[in-house]
């Protein structure tokens, strides 16, 4: 039954009550609005062979109805016990289908009423689309034949979609596995309602677990009950005609992966016992290959429950993981095993081991490479070649091989040794193409690879295609963007004889839009979308990416805006506004970089000040806030000192513009930007006020961790409590806006940490004001809740910054 949702505002200061007050919602001012109530444009998904283009439309917001819906949170699961799938799925509302060579957008007949489409997936051939669609009792198997552009229903209400996309494609194109609700399925428990038996007891063996603090975990025996229900599935093979024939009886189906011939079937489903400390990714498992027919082969891997682990980034359980089937082979298991027990304290020569596992499994796994740091991950090529990477988070090292999958005794070759953070010596990503199992293997040309990389350096960003040749390990340099007004993003290599790529294109002001280029033939530009500008309002404010130095010497930048109009010459003193999120470095060379194109489209969003550019403000966006903590120092050893600084040399290097009135200078964040908001404001007097949204600001409340803190409270009490805002609540005078979302779903912020907060700073005098979003998790998508909040940041800013 829905209840009916009041938005309840806790007041602390100003021309608002000290208590609570019954406020509606609000809209914000007409300059606003007219940018935040836009039509979105369709999302893209086109075929491989470039013939055919899915439009996929969906509302710019979910509505407060989309959100007060029956919910049921288990495991880490946020789900509909209603229509079995998450509650907080997006849907798209209406699909179009167009030939990329013509104009003509043919409307997709046949779709259900008032459309609510996800997991779309293009069949092996990609001449069918599934997609599901939730109805008001269930979610439905649909698909799409892409020539007709006609929609028919495969299956009854009675998909479930509780842990993700449900159904997979057969090779012969004809075929689908889906997961389906038992016939027998009795309904979920009512906790509420139904008397306990005993009391919930937890135990702790006596060995370290030191776990993040998990949302949404199970709490007792119901949930129990209720998470099982909830996963269990039957799985069917059902045909093109409707036809469903049961492939598997109940079980908690948690993956399915079909061997690229089709031949094998590699199911995993979750085991007891439950745990109540962690989500169902480290629950126990067990994973069985089974034949095309349903016939046992093999039990691949066995798994316990996974409530210790090593400390550090770095820690992975024992046994095998990540095991899935290799692309270039028919039916070859690949898996990892960790060679220092997962634990990133012990000190090995290598840390992983790769291995590779044949059906019909009657042979030993064969040992494929072994890793000197944590596997990252493996991009396969043929019998001959593939790329192996791994990783090092501790020294943000990774580098990449070449390996002989045939030969395992021939010596990998690194190609790349770099920090990860470096993105001036990122060397790209190797291009990948379909082969005859329709999966994706790395495209070779006689001897050569390619790769398309983002094109970050000192002088701007210029995306660029390389040629690699894995015999010699020379790279040549093919293209590179010379766009200074633009920004173009390289997005795949459709013939690699003709020159012909696919490409986005955008600027300032300009919606980005589709294209081929040709590299071989200058300024050959073909355009396949024409999607237009929907914040024309702004089109004409001044955009430019700024770069200035901390106290210390280091490099940092942030996107400035203007107002549109505004006079560089006469310099009027205008109000700033900074919005920032801190980034942690090992090193000053990666933190000093910049990723900020002023050329990309100015995109305005909840998540960001770029709507009060159109009332009179200044807005720097995005500003660098670095962390450094070099060799054996964290960088959260000097965290509020370097937090300072950043927003110091911010503040500064507009000012020195001529620009704004440095009095009136306010500074706001989303999670850790808010987390950076509140210190700023109690260990600064740089800002006359700030935003804070979604943030946690007691770290005794996150004591295994944070962020990218490794050390739990006990190794660093010191780190937490001058890190933690809620510590230092005594010192805090300067205006806080805390906004956060009724039904958070991020580990460690909890709407516990922003209401606790709250009355501390109320407590001790401190003016600030909190606004409780109904509804809302970590990220807000609500309609009403977006337009209030902007209503709520513009009042607030005009009271205790702009006036």
């Amino acid at each position: 039954m829905k209840l009916k949702v009041t938005l309840f505002l806790l007041l602390g200061f100003g021309f608002y009550s000290f208590a609570q007050e019954n406020l509606t919602y609000q809209k914000p001012s007409k300059s606003i609005l007219d940018l935040a109530d836009y039509q979105r444009a369709p999302s893209v998904s086109m075929d491989t062979k470039k013939e055919n283009m899915l439009l996929m439309y969906r509302n710019t917001y979910k509505t407060l109805d989309d959100l007060n819906q029956e919910e049921v949170r288990l495991a880490g699961l946020r789900i509909n016990p209603i229509t079995n799938i998450s509650s907080t799925a997006t849907y798209f509302i209406n699909l179009k289908i167009r030939k990329i060579s013509g104009k003509e957008e043919v409307q997709v007949s046949g779709l259900p009423t008032n459309p609510k489409i996800t997991n779309i997936l293009w069949s092996p051939n990609e001449k069918k689309i599934l997609f599901s669609h939730t109805a008001n009792s269930g979610v439905e198997l649909w698909v799409l034949d892409v020539e007709s552009a006609q929609a028919v229903k495969l299956t009854e209400a009675n998909v479930n979609a509780n842990l993700g996309n449900p159904f997979n494609w057969f090779l012969d194109n004809e075929t689908i596995l889906v997961k389906m609700l038992p016939k027998n399925r009795k309904p979920l428990l009512d906790s509420k309602k139904d008397l306990p038996t005993g009391p919930i007891v937890s135990n702790t063996s006596g060995e370290k677990s030191q776990n993040r603090t998990y949302p949404d975990m199970l709490k007792n025996k119901n949930d129990e009950a209720n998470f099982e229900n909830s996963i269990t599935s039957e799985l069917y093979k059902v045909k093109l005609n409707g036809d469903a024939v049961l492939f598997k009886e109940a079980a908690m189906f948690a993956g399915e992966r079909i061997s690229p011939d089709g031949n094998y079937i590699m199911l995993t489903t979750i085991q007891k016992p439950f745990s109540y400390v962690v989500p169902l990714n480290r629950f126990p498992s067990k994973t069985i290959v089974y034949d095309i027919r349903g016939k046992e082969i093999k039990t691949v891997n066995e798994v316990p429950l996974n409530e210790v682990m090593p400390k550090g980034f770095m820690a992975v359980r024992k046994g095998k993981r990540e095991m899935t089937w290799r692309n270039d082979k028919p039916s070859t298991l690949v898996y990892v095993t960790a060679l220092d027990e997962g634990d990133p304290a012990n000190k090995v020569q290598f840390r992983d081991e790769v291995f590779l596992w044949d059906a019909p499994f009657d042979k030993d796994a064969s040992s494929l490479v072994k890793t000197p740091q944590r596997f990252s991950d493996i991009t396969w090529g043929n019998d001959n070649l593939a790329v192996v990477s791994d990783e090092w988070y501790d020294t943000r090292n990774t580098k990449t091989y070449l390996i002989n999958p045939s030969n395992p005794t021939e010596q990998p070759k690194v190609i790349t040794d770099r920090n990860s953070q470096d993105v001036y010596s990122d060397p790209g990503v190797f291009e990948t193409r379909k082969n005859e199992y329709n999966k994706h293997v790395l495209v070779l040309e006689k001897d050569n690879l390619y790769r398309i990389g983002e094109g970050y350096t000192k002088e701007g960003q210029f995306p660029f295609i390389d040629e690699f040749n894995s015999k010699t390990l020379k790279s040549k340099r093919i293209y590179t963007s010379t766009y200074k007004d633009k920004k173009e993003d390289i997005l795949e290599i459709e013939d690699y004889k003709t020159g012909k790529v696919l490409v986005q294109i955008q600027s300032k002001s300009e919606y980005p839009n589709y294209y081929f280029r040709n590299i071989k033939k200058q300024n050959s530009l073909t355009a396949i979308t024409t999607f237009k500008n929907p914040f024309e309002s702004i089109k004409n404010v001044s955009k430019e990416v700024i770069k200035y130095k901390r106290k210390d010497g280091l490099e940092l930048s942030g996107t400035l805006y203007l107002p549109a109009g505004y006079d560089k010459a006469k310099k009027e003193k205008l109000p700033l506004l900074i919005w920032a999120y801190p980034a942690e470095y090992k090193d000053r060379n990666s933190a000093s970089q910049s990723t900020q194109n002023s050329n990309e489209f100015t995109f305005p969003y909840y998540g960001s000040f770029v709507y009060w550019v159109t009332k009179g403000y200044v807005v720097l966006d995005d500003a660098a806030f670095p962390i450094i903590g070099e060799g054996t120092t964290e960088p959260n050893d000097n965290f509020i000192s370097q937090l300072v600084d950043n927003a110091a040399a911010a503040i500064d290097a507009v000012d020195a513009l001529g620009y704004i009135n440095r009095k009136k200078v306010a500074v706001g964040g989303h999670s850790y930007g808010a987390f950076m908001t509140a210190n700023l404001l109690t260990h600064s007097n740089l800002f006359a006020c700030g935003i804070a949204r979604s943030g946690a600001y007691n770290r005794t409340l996150t004591p295994f961790g944070f962020q990218t803190e490794q050390r739990n409270y006990w190794e660093a009490p010191e780190v937490y409590n001058t890190m933690s805002p809620f510590m230092n609540a005594d010192k805090m005078k300067t205006p806080l806006l805390l906004v956060h979302g009724e039904a958070d779903n991020n580990p460690g912020t909890f709407t516990l940490q922003t209401e606790r907060y709250f009355q501390a700073l109320k407590g001790l005098g401190a003016p600030a004001r909190m606004v409780i979003l109904p509804k809302e998790s970590h990220s807000y998508v609500a309609k009403e809740n977006i337009f209030h909040l902007l209503w709520e940041q513009d009042q607030f800013l005009e009271k205790y910054l702009k006036n």
